[in-house]
């Protein structure tokens, strides 16, 4: 007994404590033998015991007294404290061993014991960690592939009860599906492998599949080997990809119906990335994709070009500029230009529309002309007509106004004075690039596109010098 890593407690079959070895000392924490009490009734005086479960033992359950009224047990868990002390001190695993002589009745009865007080702690470390970790968890047993554990996590993601898992085995219950290599993972878990991160199809309690990351790890910190499983849940990941991709199966619909001529620039190079068949109809670029705006030579003015490109990448988005389109056979087209910035397949890009006005510009030019001439030559005219007519031309030559900011009117102000782009950024302190972008804004407010149109607008308003008197016939 002296000699036993085990601890050992001797009893003769009326309950008297014969001897304990020093094994079975250090396990009570006492120094003497004395110090267990005399007999099995002194013992539970002394000594507080529980179940495994953390269950109080009553006397009769008592490892002592269940060796005593011949009850085996080849393995108990038992936790034990000083009498009076709630906080276990010591796990036991206890067995019984019987001894006689001559082959009748027990002569002697011992409790064997060893201690198990650190990998019990062990185990209720990684339990409580186990069970408090948010992210989905199960145990499997690798004699069997038996669930034994499922955290409140995993629950939580499949909304199966964890009765509805316990004891069942992992491939039973059919949780894992669409894996790359089904028959290599299975061979992991069962020989209680490593398993590396790799998504799969996890059923839940009403019979739908999540889409999850998992990974398998060995564990020592059960009463049986075992294998933890983890999952982290992408199925909100997946769910916001297909609601993206739906999104932009619509946005090209949109593009490809839409009766104004659309492109798509990339941000990173200034590729043309999808045209609408109103752009490759209005430009006659139908070979558009794959190059830029400058490789095409699309704008009648690069300058211009360069300014929209440029308010594009400061501000992000451009609302009714004055351009013009050049086609393939080289003839211009004069349009509003707007533009946004997007994200298209995860990628930064620009979305550009292009309204055709120039049959409206046509029109407006040729009424301004007309009258103009009419006007020219008007002396068999009586004057209420000439006053129409003027009324007529004044109205040919605007189109419906917008709101001026302060700065546009001081612009159109400056214009009206007969000024030029230079010398109006001379007056304001301002760069020529930053008047040719207000003027460009100004002109798409008030409808024209040209210096001479904007001055009759202006002063038809009046702003500006005053307008001439027109001739009385």
């Amino acid at each position: 007994m002296a000699q036993l890593l085990d601890g050992v407690i001797v009893m003769d079959p009326t309950g008297v404590i014969l001897t304990a070895n020093a094994a079975a000392l250090r396990m009570h924490g006492v120094g003497s033998v004395a110090g267990l009490g005399a007999t099995a009734e002194d013992y539970a005086d002394r000594f507080s015991l529980r179940d495994g479960n953390d269950r109080p033992l009553k006397h009769r359950d008592y490892p002592l007294f269940r060796l005593l009224a011949g009850e085996g047990y080849p393995d108990l868990i038992v936790k034990v404290a000083p009498a009076g002390e709630d906080e276990t001190r010591w796990v036991h695993q206890v067995r019984d061993v019987t001894m006689d002589e001559d082959g009748g009745e027990p002569d002697f009865l011992a409790l064997v014991m060893s201690d198990v007080s650190a990998r019990f702690d062990a185990e209720a470390r990684f339990d409580a960690m186990f069970r408090a970790n948010p992210a989905p968890a199960l145990v499997i047993r690798l004699s069997d592939q038996r669930v034994a554990r499922a955290n409140p996590g995993f629950l939580d993601l499949t909304g199966f009860r964890e009765e509805q898992l316990t004891g069942r085995t992992l491939f039973a219950l059919d949780l894992l599906q669409g894996m790359k290599a089904p028959a290599d993972v299975r061979h992991r878990i069962e020989a209680g492998e490593v398993g590396p991160q790799m998504e799969a199809e996890l059923l839940t309690a009403d019979g739908a599949r999540r889409l999850v990351l998992f990974a398998g790890q060995p564990i020592d910190v059960t009463d049986e080997d075992a294998l933890l499983l983890t999952f982290a849940d992408l199925e909100p990941r997946r769910q916001a990809q297909d609601a993206l991709a739906a999104g932009e199966r619509h946005l090209a619909t949109l593009l490809d119906m839409a009766p104004i001529a659309i492109a798509v620039t990339a941000d990173t190079d200034g590729r043309i990335t999808r045209v609408n068949a109103a752009f490759a109809e209005l430009s006659g670029r139908a070979d558009a994709v794959g190059r830029t705006m400058d490789q095409l030579a699309l704008w009648a003015d690069a300058e211009r070009g360069r300014v929209a490109s440029q308010e594009i990448a400061t501000t992000g988005s451009m609302r009714g500029l004055d351009a013009q389109l050049m086609t393939a056979d080289g003839k211009p087209i004069d349009c509003l230009l707007s533009a946004e910035r997007i994200d298209l397949h995860g990628a930064p890009c620009t979305l550009w529309l292009f309204q055709d006005i120039t049959e409206r510009r046509r029109g407006e030019l040729d009424l301004i002309q007309a009258i103009d001439a009419t006007l020219q030559d008007a002396s068999w005219l009586s004057r209420s007509i000439m006053d129409r007519l003027a009324t007529v031309r004044r109205g040919a030559s605007s189109a419906p106004a917008a709101d001026l900011s302060a700065r546009e009117r001081e612009i159109l102000e400056l214009i009206c004075t007969d000024l030029d782009d230079a010398a109006i950024a001379e007056r304001l302190g301002l760069s020529r690039n930053t008047v040719r972008n207000h003027v460009a804004r100004l002109y798409a407010k008030i409808g024209v596109n040209r210096r001479s149109a904007a001055v009759i607008w202006g002063r038809d308003r009046g702003i500006g010098s005053p307008q001439d008197t027109l001739p009385v016939p």
